[in-house]
Order: structure tokens, then sequence, then C-alpha cells
């Protein structure tokens, strides 16, 4: 394919290069097809680069070789009971019958390998199916120079989570670094990953050991590259190429001008809309100006894919019980003026913190999921109010676990304080005026929070009453409550907390095959949308960590074999 010819063709066209659109193209290309992958931004990955990493995939094959081996039908009854009314079924069911067939097959036949997460429960255990674990995967870590001269195409890890450029791995590996003060072991494992993390500085300019979602993507696209893919970065796609009502290509934009692609099948990967300001002025609660709240992804996700399909007649789903996948983040100021977003995910799950509004007092348990929170906290703010929150906690806490931003002992706070990340009171009331929350309303909370949390108890919220809160907080905490500590050491600091998201679930109607669906419910032919500019599977619910990335990958493996016209199973 030249450049210079202003045209091209090739059989699939895959737009977007994240989870969902690097999976597509690898199984397209796997299955023989002659693949092009275009990318907005100079560098490829997306949001899945920045992200945690973790897929849900109920019945993987990690979880079956453990000895976890449970019927279709458990994670059938979870999801419907947590979808209730937006319970799509056959969405559903190509979701949980192809999930377990994409790891295998980017198991046995790429480079992308997985870790377990069979020690993650589902995020509601009350809910009937809700499993104790077995459901997620994560791209196992990854040499940065097996990936070659791709590396420097590919994005980096996420500022706000890593430290000093060395991306740390949910699980195991983070637990070390929280720990630290606290183990031996850690301090040593902790000690050996820093000295190694700053050789590879010295020498390389950038980590080298890929975890995360930095894993998933250079393993990917390693992969695309090994099966003949072509990829290109700085090629926003403008337009498609529609010719009697069939999707045929797409108009690229690229450094050397316009390129028209022709193919047999466009798949539309883009990212979704958390950064088309405008749609989510529409379709966002409590966003009047369509920037009130913090996105995660990057600029670039800001809603191509949707409008290019719908110039072809596409739908963008609205009847979803959100349009967004929350969580809530904090504003991290830099010296250059700059201001980053982090997303609060550990830290409020362990012991000795709390979540409070502006009249001081707690809304929602706070060891329960990222978009709980942020759902709780949309609903518990009057209207007319900013809606935020504070994370509360003492300096025990502080120095334990970190706030935020905020590193743990023995890294400075002073830093932050200067800057007003972190607000500090030598009392409880003093904190509270610094924030501009009512001081007796926060006082009396606290109060009656520690009354209770020195026994391990929160009548109030039931905090640690569930497997998975319980995996939220601190195993080496000695009370009888991993999640549950009284808030009574000063001095005392707090994080001003806003909702922000992962990305957006109100994407292109589909069908089971990834097909990107017209007015009438016909798929519209040469065209299919994963990853977020797919209607979200979960119908705007949040039952578990991982499910954005787990569809994502899923539907991307589905649309890259229906494109590619795959009739049976990888061998």
């Amino acid at each position: 394919m030249s450049v210079e010819s202003r045209k091209a063709e090739c059989d699939v066209l895959v737009i977007g290069s994240g989870a969902a659109g690097l999976a597509a193209a690898v199984t397209a290309a796997w299955h023989g097809r002659n693949v092009v992958l275009v990318e907005k931004e100079p560098v490829f990955g997306g949001a899945t680069a920045w992200s945690g990493g973790w897929a849900w995939v109920p019945r993987n094959p990690l979880a079956r070789r453990a000895g976890i081996d449970e019927d279709i039908e458990q994670p059938r009854t979870y999801l419907r009971n947590e979808l209730g009314e937006q319970y799509n079924a056959e969405l559903v069911d190509a979701f949980l019958e192809n999930a377990p067939k994409m790891v295998e097959f980017f198991e046995q036949h790429t480079a992308l390998q997985f870790a377990d997460g069979n020690g993650i429960p589902d995020m509601h255990g009350d809910t009937p199916g809700a499993a104790t674990g077995g459901h997620q995967v994560i791209a196992a870590p990854y040499d940065a120079r097996e990936v070659g001269d791709l590396l420097p195409r590919l994005r980096k890890t996420m500022r706000e989570t890593s430290f000093l450029g060395m991306p740390i791995m949910a699980g195991a590996d983070l637990a070390a670094f929280l720990s630290m003060t606290r183990s031996a072991r850690s301090f040593l494992y902790v000690t050996r990953r820093f000295l190694t993390h700053l050789w590879h500085l010295a020498r390389y300019g950038r980590a080298m050991h890929l975890v995360n979602g930095v894993a998933l993507v250079a393993r990917l696209a390693r992969s695309a590259q090994d099966l003949g893919v072509r990829l290109m970065e700085s090629a926003p796609a403008r337009r498609l190429i529609i010719e009697d009502g069939q999707v045929r290509g797409a108009v690229v934009d690229t450094p050397e001008g316009e390129l028209s692609i022709r193919a047999q099948a466009v798949i539309l990967a883009a990212g979704g809309f958390p950064n088309d300001f405008e749609r989510r002025r529409e379709l966002f609660p409590r966003d009047v100006s369509g920037r009130d709240h913090l996105a995660l992804p990057p600029l670039s996700c800001s809603g191509d894919g949707l409008r290019l399909g719908e110039s072809a007649g596409g739908r963008v789903a609205t009847d979803l019980k959100s349009p967004v996948a929350w969580a809530p983040v904090s504003k991290v100021p830099y010296k250059d003026g700059s201001v980053g977003h982090f997303p609060h995910i550990i830290d409020r799950g362990k012991p000795g913190i709390i979540g409070v509004l502006a009249n001081g007092r707690r809304f929602v348990n706070e060891a329960h999921g990222y978009y709980d929170y942020v759902s709780a906290m949309l609903e518990a703010v009057p209207e007319g109010q900013e809606v935020c929150s504070w994370l509360i906690c003492d300096h025990r806490f502080l120095r334990r676990y970190g706030l935020g931003y905020v590193r743990p002992a023995p890294l400075p706070i002073r830093p932050h304080l200067r800057n007003g990340y972190l607000k500090r009171g030598r009392s409880i009331e003093e904190l509270a005026a610094v924030c501009g929350i009512d001081p007796q309303g926060l006082a009396q909370t606290v109060a009656e929070f520690n009354r209770h949390a020195r026994q391990g108890e929160d009548p109030a919220f039931g905090r640690g009453s569930t497997p998975f809160n319980r995996k939220s907080g601190d195993p080496l905490h000695p009370g009888p409550n991993p999640c549950v500590a009284p808030i009574e050491h000063g001095p005392f600091y707090a994080v001003k907390v806003q909702p922000g998201c992962f990305g957006t679930f109100a994407g292109l109607k589909t069908d089971g095959q990834a097909r990107v669906l017209d007015a009438g419910g016909r798929p519209i032919p040469g065209l299919y949308a994963a990853g977020t500019d797919m209607a979200s599977v979960m119908g705007g619910w949040y039952p578990s960590g991982g499910i954005n990335l787990g569809p994502a990958l899923t539907f991307g493996y589905v649309a890259g074999r229906h494109a590619a016209g795959a009739a049976n199973p990888e061998p």
C-alpha cells in the first residue's frame, strides 16, 4: 500500500487502537485478511494504555486451569439480576459464549498472554450469581524490549498512576508497595523493583517493565505487527466511504495528505465520547457545560466513531442505565500549570477513611465499586450544588496508604499541601473549615463513625460486608474488619473528589456479531463497532471490575472473526 497514491485497499479497516481495535485487527489478520489499522493520535493505545488492564471474562481458561469451573448460567444469572430491564439476552450470551474463546485464541496464537485475577470477587456479592473469584484476567507483564521498533509508537502509562514513570501492577505488585513500611519482604521487593526501574530510565529513558493497560496494548500491537497489520498513527478517519448502502472504507488524513482506504469491512473502535463535550452535555447527568466532569481517557477519545457510525445510519443507544462508566477523580495540579486526573480506585476501601459531602455527612459505602461511589454522590448532592465529595483520613492512614495522588511514607507530603491538592487541619473542625465542609456535621460524622469503627463495625453503610469490600481492604489490618478503622490520629487530611469516568457506555447499537444496526434494527453492511463505540453490553450498569475491557477484547475478537468470514473455531 502506498500513501503517495492517495488510494489504498485492504480487506478490513480498523479505526482506533485500544484493546477493541487491536483485538479486532489481530483476529482478522490471523484469519488471513489484509488489515489496516488507523489511529488518530501519534501513539497507539487509546484509553486502554491508561487503564488498570483488568478484563472481566467469566469461565476463562486460566480460572478453569485453577479448578474454578462454573456453568455459564452463573454469570448469566448474575448479569440478569444486575442489569434488570437493560438485560439484552443476545448481547449477553454473545459475550459470555465468546469471552473464554477470546482468551484461548490470544493465548494460543499471539503474543498476548494473561495472568489471572482468580481472587477478585464480583462487585455486588449479595446479587444472585455473584462469584467470589475466577472472573478476571490481566495481560501478563511484558519486557518492552520484546516490542522492538514499535515501542516509541506506543502510549506510555498514565502519569498520575505511575511513580517516576514506573507503572505498578494491580494485585500483588501494588500490595507490596502499600506494605513496604510494614513488611521486610515487601521492602526488599520494592527496592529491587525501583532500582531496576532507575536502571531502565538511565539506559532506555523510559519504563521497560510493562504492566496493566500498557502491557495489554504492547502485546496486542506486537501481535498485530507480526501478523502483517499495517499500523498507521497520526491518521484520523474523517468520513466513511458508503456505496449503495454498504460501508466500503474510509477517508483518513495522513501527514502526507488525504488517503482513501477502500475495504470490505470497517470496524469502529475509536474510544467512545468521553471528550466529546457537546454529546456529554446532552447525555451526561449534571454536566451542564459538557466539561463539568473529569474524563480519564485521552482527549482524542472524542466521539469520532459514533459520528462515523451515525453517518452510515447507525443509532447511539440512549436508553441505558447510565451513559458513562463513572469513576471518582481528583484534580492534580502540576508546576507547569497543567492539571492531571487521579482515579480513586484503591484508597476508598482501606481502613480509616470516609467520603463526605459538603454537609459533612457520609453518603455511601466507600469500599463499594468506583461506579457506585459516583452514582451515590450524584444522587445525594442536591440540585444546584456542586457535585463533589471529600475523602477524609488521619495522619496514620495517609502515611500508611497515601491518599489519591499523595504517596505513602516515606515520600513527602509537603508539595501536595503547597499546591492545594491535599488539605490539612489540626482538628476535624479545622479541616472542615479549610475544605468548606460544615464543621459540626463533619465532627458528628467522624465521632459516630469512630464509635463503631473501634469495634470494626459500620452499621450505617455496612462497609466490609461483601467479599469485594474485603478484597479492597487491608489484609494486614489487625482489626476484625479489613475495611474499617477509626479516624483519630491528627493532623487530619482531605482530598476533593469529583465525578469522572473511565469511558462511556452510550455507543452504537449492535447485534451479537458486533454489526452496527440501523434505525430499523438491521445490520449495516460492512460496518462493525467494538469497545466503547459499541453500546454497553451491560446496559449502562457496572456489575464488576473489568467490564469495559472484557467486552472490548471479546467483541473486538467477534468483529474481527465475522469481518474475516471465519466460520469455524480457531484450532
